[in-house]
């Protein structure tokens, strides 16, 4: 199942997201090696600063997925705020992303 997230910063986390970062990129490094994750990328307001996150993942399940994100180290330590699953479905001139 694939899925779109959207993971917008809590207004104060940008100095919890930094420290945090080695951390989740890591974490991110891990779940594509296993074909979990497709993409990620770090959102930008106006300033060029890292506000949020957008991810594309292919797992086994929603709750697989919820697990993910509980597991991440920005939801661990409070950088994320709101966060927005959405159910999509990778388009096939897309399809070499996709690990399975």
């Amino acid at each position: 199942m694939q899925f779109v997230v959207i993971a917008k910063d809590q207004p104060d986390a940008l100095e919890r997201r930094l420290a945090s970062r080695d951390e989740h990129l890591a974490k991110v490094a891990e779940t594509a090696s296993r074909g979990e994750e497709i993409v990620g990328a770090a959102l930008q307001d106006d300033d060029g600063k890292m506000c949020g996150s957008m991810l594309l993942f292919d797992v086994a399940s929603r709750e697989r997925l919820e697990e993910l994100i509980a597991n991440d180290p920005y939801t661990k330590n409070n950088v994320w705020g709101d966060i927005q699953i959405l159910p999509c479905k990778v388009a096939p001139v897309f399809a070499h992303l996709l690990k399975k």
